[in-house]
């Protein structure tokens, strides 16, 4: 009796979620999808402290199906840390001091005899060990594109080609599958030795190839040549995006708002649930904004902002000078939802790797606005290759005055129809239907991930 209640346990997965939303979405999506389409349960543990008590994290974590656990360890003290240390850090050494948690939650589990597989995100790489040290096998999931990972597997490599930074290479970096890479569009710990992340950027390029595989939230449709020339690497890769949360039944002021806006009206701008932007570019796309006398909705999130309103942060009057075309949003606004009313005809977005697949997958044309971290590569990539977007040019000062802000919003919202515009909104529906497509049953990413489930399942057998 005992072994046929063994056989009949599912497969169990545990997921580790670093640290801000743009890792919990693709880590909640990739269990929701092994738990409804392939019948296993899975863990999913998340780090109290940084994003995760706010509303929205919270909201994602209860709304998991039957099937899924979320286990938020406990607060791991970084008071040691000096008072000015990057972001990165203390994220890294609060995964890096949580090991001995994850290894005993991983043994207690072991024990049952169903975990089949450990899964961290590519900020989690220093708990990836804790797999080794208690014999599972520890897979990355991969949150950014396929070049990105290219570049963080080839590293050394490419470090040892120049002698300079990668940020003053002159000329562009080739990588096997990519199109030419320009080191001053890689991250800051990436392309410049003296940053203080610099070292850990080289160690986690080593840590990659400790995993068993990599799953990356991408399809080959998008990507072609990068997804086929990781094929043949090691350790494997897998395609298996976009993992995108579903339009959720929800309800808010903006969405009725975008309800009583005329089809394709309205341009929708956002830099993502960490994009905050100065008080001195919140006034120039304030006025930009209103120049282009083009519908907005606007998620706006100034940087020292603290709990004061937006109408106080904003130039005075424009709040209620723009109420007829426009609507401020502050702090959030349910992204997938606003992407995919038929209000919403462009996104102006800082082509985070999670608003770049949730735009992809509602067909929506975007305008390219990087802020940080690996963003000016996939801006590049967006306007340069996938041509699904326009970009937005920065001015003196690093800003965007607000007469490029009216141009970008006017050229995306009313651009030629025989001109750049109309393909990138035709790019756009090619891209929303092979995102679909790769994730059908017999799809791209669908054979790829069911060939990691079954490496998952015959562990046990």
């Amino acid at each position: 009796m005992q072994a046929m209640e063994q056989k009949i346990k599912a497969p169990h997965v545990v997921l580790l979620a670093s640290p801000g939303m743009g890792h919990l979405i693709p880590i909640a999506e990739l269990a929701k999808r092994l738990v409804i389409h392939h019948n296993f349960t899975a863990t999913v543990v998340t780090f109290s402290g940084f994003s995760s008590q706010s509303p929205h994290h919270l909201s994602l974590l209860s709304s998991l199906p039957a099937g899924i656990t979320s286990l938020s360890l406990p607060h791991i003290s970084i008071d040691d840390l000096p008072s000015d240390a990057r972001a990165m850090t203390p994220i890294s050494t609060t995964i890096a001091r949580s090991r001995p948690l994850l290894h005993d939650i991983l043994l207690n589990l072991k024990s049952s005899g169903t975990l089949a597989a450990f899964v961290v995100d590519n900020l989690g790489l220093a708990a990836l060990p804790v797999a080794k040290e208690i014999g599972v096998l520890g897979y990355l999931l991969f949150t950014s594109c396929f070049t990105m990972l290219s570049v963080e597997l080839h590293l050394p490599e490419l470090l040892d080609t120049v002698t300079c930074d990668l940020r003053d290479h002159p000329d562009p970096l080739r990588l096997p599958g990519c199109s030419e890479i320009r080191g001053r569009d890689l991250p800051e710990p990436i392309r410049n030795r003296s940053h203080p992340g610099h070292r850990l950027a080289i160690y986690q390029s080593s840590v990659y190839k400790e995993a068993a595989g990599i799953l990356v939230n991408s399809f080959e449709a998008l990507e072609p040549g990068p997804a086929e020339a990781l094929k043949s690497g090691s350790p494997p890769v897998y395609p298996i995006g976009p993992l995108v949360r579903a339009r959720p039944l929800e309800s808010a002021d903006c969405l009725r708002w975008l309800d009583r806006q005329p089809e394709a009206s309205v341009v929708f701008v956002s830099f993502g649930s960490a994009g905050a932007v100065s008080r001195a570019q919140a006034e120039e796309i304030a006025l930009g904004l209103e120049m282009s006398k083009n519908r907005f909705l606007w998620m706006v999130r100034v940087a020292g902002q603290g709990e004061i309103p937006a109408a106080r942060v904003l130039p005075e009057g424009f709040v209620e000078r723009t109420k007829e075309v426009g609507m401020v949003v502050e702090g959030w606004a349910p992204q997938m939802s606003v992407l995919g009313h038929v209000a919403t005809g462009g996104f102006i977005s800082h082509c985070g790797w999670n608003s770049v697949l949730e735009s992809l997958v509602n067909g929506v044309a975007m305008a390219a606005w990087p802020l940080q971290h690996e963003q000016p590569m996939n801006a590049r990539m967006l306007v340069e290759e996938v041509r699904i977007a326009v970009r937005v040019r920065m001015g003196g000062e690093g800003l965007v005055r607000r007469e490029e802000v009216c141009r970008a919003v006017r050229e995306l919202m009313e651009g030629e129809e025989t001109g750049k515009v109309a393909r990138a909104r035709a790019r756009a529906r090619e891209m929303r239907e092979a995102a679909a497509k790769a994730v059908e049953e017999e799809g791209s990413s669908c054979r790829a991930f069911a060939e990691v489930v079954g490496q998952w399942r015959s562990c046990l057998s």
